[in-house]
């Protein structure tokens, strides 16, 4: 198994329930295991009943196990301040106001998010070493798909801000004249230093993710779940993360035979219609299924997270 590994899908699918059960399962096993969520709506807390933060947290009654929770308003924020303290430094204060107003709008576009949240994700790869397993219990498809597209479309787009600041540095050079020295050179130019900085952290991510990351897809036994997971391994295929396994999730009980009222007869159909959803899934689908685990009575949390634990086939 792949020391990062992460589960995703279609919002409400579970998606917090496996992980947490993954990550259980790895850290019983011996394995030091980090947790981290950085879906929104984190339910991290209410799987441990224990409160965590953006910093990692021993689980307790856990010898190996730690959770963190990604607050994406938080990295918003910071990213924000950073970006203007950066730029800052690299214009006159006769403009400073304007360039951040600027900075305010640009991070109320789309992807400004993504962008954000996408640093303290490299971040917490790079400072991960001490652990042997990292578990990403990721935010609904769509955002998740954004995030790790990042490292494809803006390698790209950096190269091509590196590419024309270093010519505008030379130009400015040699336009220099007499005993006047540039005010820049490309040699400690800080633009493109922190060009050259997160090119190479962008790099990292997409190594990262391609060779040393392995991905779940989680989904519930109905139409609408299977459509979106199957659109999300086609898209997960196009940026090279191949999804390695799926994992049915909810499915309904079966009523026990003697059982026959109105309840029943409904359940008994329900189970039917969900076992033709994981039977094309078995069929259709190219990832395995790696996991059918049945809706529980109670929250999945204790003995019950460990009885999850033991029905993933995905290895440690």
């Amino acid at each position: 198994m792949q020391r990062f590994v992460f589960f995703g899908g279609k919002g409400g699918v579970g998606k917090t329930t496996i992980s947490s059960a993954y990550a259980h399962k790895c850290a019983t096993a011996g394995l030091d295991t980090l947790l981290v969520s950085t879906d929104p709506a984190h339910s991290t807390a209410d799987v441990f009943d224990q409160r965590f933060d953006d910093d990692p947290q021993r689980v307790d009654g856990y010898d190996s196990l730690w959770v963190m929770e990604i607050d994406p308003e938080r990295e918003v924020s910071e990213h924000l301040m950073e970006v203007k303290r950066a730029l800052g430094d690299q214009v006159s204060p006769s403009i400073v106001n304007e360039i951040d107003r600027q900075v305010e709008l640009a991070h109320q576009t789309p992807g400004a998010h993504e962008a954000a949240l996408f640093d303290r994700f490299i971040e917490v790869m790079r400072d991960s070493e001490e652990y042997d397993r990292v578990v990403f219990d990721t935010s609904p498809t769509g955002g998740t798909l954004r995030l790790l597209s990042l490292p494809q479309y803006l390698e790209g787009w950096i190269d091509r801000l590196l590419s024309k600041r270093e010519k505008s540095v030379d130009l400015y050079e040699k336009a220099a004249i007499g005993d006047m020295e540039p005010r820049r050179s490309a040699v400690g130019d800080p633009i493109i230093a922190r060009l050259r900085e997160r090119k190479e952290n962008f790099e990292f991510a997409g190594e990262t993710l391609r060779e040393r990351s392995q991905f779940f897809l989680v989904l519930n036994p109905d139409e609408l779940s299977l459509r979106e997971t199957e659109r999300a391994i086609e898209s997960y295929d196009e940026r090279d993360l191949p999804v390695g396994g799926l994992v049915m999730n909810r499915l309904t009980p079966e009523p026990d035979p003697e059982e026959d009222g109105r309840g029943a007869r409904f359940l008994r159909q329900r189970v039917e219609t969900e076992r033709e959803h994981l039977q094309r899934v078995e069929r259709e689908f190219t990832p395995p299924l790696v996991a059918a685990i049945e809706t529980r009575i109670a929250e999945v949390r204790g003995e019950l997270l460990a009885e999850v634990a033991e029905e993933l086939d995905v290895s440690i």
